[in-house]
């Protein structure tokens, strides 16, 4: 969804803080179970079968799966019950491959669900249920390249002896039935929270033992390839993501105040820690989980909701955000849990725990375009009919409406704006020059303005 001379601001009344952002849609259940803190929610995913993109969303109860339509809403077309049902489920995840989505848990007795969505758009089935080595597992990764599904945090059961396993490797090459290739050894691995692996390059979050580089390209026996175990804004190693170039990481640290780690990324996946960014750390926030691009990273950032940043400078700016968590609270682990943004729409999907899944959207094709000077505007000439974009490249500051007047200087068009620091503005005009004039607030709250000429043809 794009805008035409008065930005829209989603009608939609929840979330009272956002820049850069609207909300398209948002979906709960108030009938599912909760617990003492309101906390229904856990972790996101989204995928695309038959050229029509679908969203996971995790409860207290079930796996639950939406249909994204073209009008931008989220309809829920079907759902998997959770074999441990409770309002203590604080914690399910999902990755897909193929047509299959692969389900866990880390509460209770529990299990590893496989789903058949090919059934979609109607609805999705259960093909099979494994539990010896998945009593409880914290999260899955799936290397679509190689076909290898990562389990993070295992729990094997063995007769009435449960053994906490710290990360296993199996192989789908029978989706239906993985095949266990490797587990790693309890006594001598560090637990594995979470990871993220392409072509057989595994990054492994480890907690409070850092960070873990390993090859898994004979995945029987995984190659040790760096230990990032003592770094800058150190607490417990969560979750990070690659870009799609392989040239830079970035993760954060689960703690109270630690602030997102970029990293450069070099030929032999080693990895540096280049800069600290983050929001609100001097209050304690705490980031959770993170997609990027080669541009752009993507987090949900528990109570602070969806942050956005550019990551192109050494230090990364804050570009938008949308709160989803509204409240404030001691407690900095409330709010947004899970995000996707790998949609071919490039529409964001966020969860939050208390607040259901949200759909957002985000014109990224205004921040890859030229940032120079205090404003920028583009394209310029431009044909008559076509969109101009006006955007502020000043770092905390807000556009607060636009006037188009003509070369003898009458003004023709007032647009206002409302937390955006662009806007996008159709161009009806005859053939001449114009000008735009704009009126902006700074990161001091103080007003100012800015001209631009520009030609229709």
């Amino acid at each position: 969804m794009r805008f035409l001379f008065v930005l829209f601001v989603s009608a939609l009344t929840f979330g009272q803080d956002s820049k850069n952002i609207s909300l398209l849609d948002q979906w709960q259940n108030n009938n599912l179970e909760v617990n003492s803190t309101k906390v229904r929610y856990n972790e996101c995913w989204g995928f695309v079968y038959d050229s029509q993109e679908y969203a996971i969303l995790g409860s207290t109860e079930a796996t639950h799966f939406f249909k994204l339509t073209d009008a931008n809403k989220l309809i829920e077309v079907d759902s998997i019950k959770g074999k441990h049902v409770a309002s203590t489920v604080i914690h399910r995840d999902f990755k897909t491959y193929k047509n299959y989505a692969y389900s866990v848990c880390d509460e209770g007795n529990s299990s590893l669900q496989i789903i058949d969505y090919s059934y979609l758009p109607d609805s999705v089935y259960l093909v099979n249920e494994i539990e010896s080595n998945f009593k409880r597992a914290h999260n899955l990764f799936i290397d679509t390249v190689s076909g290898l599904l990562f389990v993070c945090g295992p729990m094997h059961s063995s007769m009435s002896i449960d053994t906490q396993y710290k990360l296993d490797v199996y192989s789908l090459t029978d989706p239906v039935n993985p095949s266990l290739i490797w587990s790693a050894d309890p006594t001598s691995f560090p637990y594995v929270h979470d990871c993220y692996v392409r072509n057989n390059i595994g990054y492994l979050n480890c907690g409070d033992d850092g960070l873990r580089v390993y090859d898994f390209s004979n995945p029987s026996n995984p190659l040790f390839i760096q230990n990032l175990n003592i770094y800058q804004d150190q607490g417990y190693n969560h979750q990070g993501w690659l870009s799609p170039d392989g040239k830079t990481y970035i993760f954060g640290d689960e703690t109270n105040g630690k602030r997102l780690k970029k990293c450069s990324v070099d030929a032999n996946h080693n990895l540096q820690i280049n800069s600290y960014f983050g929001t609100n750390s001097i209050n304690n926030s705490v980031p959770h989980n993170i997609m990027i691009t080669n541009e752009l990273a993507f987090v949900s950032y528990y109570n602070e909701g969806l942050r956005i940043y550019d990551t192109r400078n050494t230090l990364p700016e804050e570009i938008a955000h949308y709160d989803t968590y509204s409240e404030e609270n001691v407690f900095k682990m409330n709010g947004a849990w899970g995000v996707y943004s790998e949609l071919p729409s490039q529409r964001i999907l966020v969860s939050d725990r208390q607040n259901g899944l949200f759909l957002f959207d985000f014109d990224r094709t205004v921040f890859n375009a030229p940032s120079n000077g205090i404003s920028s505007l583009f394209p310029n000439p431009v044909l008559k009919g076509e969109n101009i974009t006006i955007k502020l490249n000043v770092p905390n500051s807000t556009l607060n409406y636009s006037e188009i007047h003509n070369e003898i200087g009458q003004k023709l068009l007032t647009i206002d704006n409302s937390n955006f620091s662009y806007q996008v503005i159709e161009m009806n005009f005859s053939a001449g020059i114009y000008f735009v004039k704009i009126n902006y607030s700074d990161y001091l709250g103080d007003e100012n303005h800015e001209i631009h000429k520009f030609i229709i043809h």
